[in-house]
């Protein structure tokens, strides 16, 4: 076999080689987002109008959340929210509408102590989407009753919905996204 032959062979296999890698690492890095963003990532691809500026803003988001400094909290500060938590379910009886606005500054201040930047609505749920993007969208609905509330026009089953919504990004904040420990035998 002549060495024009050879060439003619290995260019092509290599060539298909390469491109089934690109391939395979593409695929990877979409599955790897996917499961990581949850539910955030389609929205996003929905929002953007394409995969390829969903993943680019979805990589961005993951550099400037690794650039921030997310902390756990001792354990004498997440008691201090668990029982701050308390106190705003219990108000829930008597004042909704008021225990919806607690929930949501309490939420706030945690996500403060744990190093997210609080600027904005938009920016909160960006940055959050990098670690809890399962329960962003919950997030999302409760701050939507809770701009209502402040208009008195969500009805109570809404804010009973919100408190729900809010306890889910609380819980995943306040345990760093892992279950709490039940305590007892």
């Amino acid at each position: 076999m002549s060495t024009g032959t050879l060439i003619a062979i290995i260019v092509p296999v290599v060539v298909v080689l390469l491109v089934c890698a690109l391939a395979a690492s593409l695929i990877m890095r979409r599955r790897r987002l996917q499961a990581r963003f949850g539910p955030e990532y389609q929205r996003t691809v929905e929002a953007k109008g394409s995969r390829r500026a969903a993943e680019r803003e979805l990589r961005e988001r993951e550099q400037r959340h690794d650039a921030l400094h997310i902390k756990e909290l001792p354990a004498a500060t997440r008691d201090r929210y668990a029982h701050e938590w308390d106190q705003v379910q219990e108000r829930f009886v008597d004042r909704p509408e008021d225990a919806v606005h607690d929930a949501d500054r309490l939420v706030t201040s945690l996500m403060s102590d744990r190093g997210y930047p609080t600027e904005g609505l938009g920016q909160q749920l960006s940055d959050l989407s990098v670690e809890h993007g399962r329960t962003l969208e919950r997030y999302r609905a409760a701050h939507e009753v809770n701009g209502r509330s402040t208009r008195h026009e969500a009805t109570t089953e809404e804010l009973r919905g919100a408190m729900v919504h809010y306890r889910a990004l609380f819980t995943e904040l306040l345990h760093n996204g892992q279950k709490p420990r039940e305590s007892g035998a």
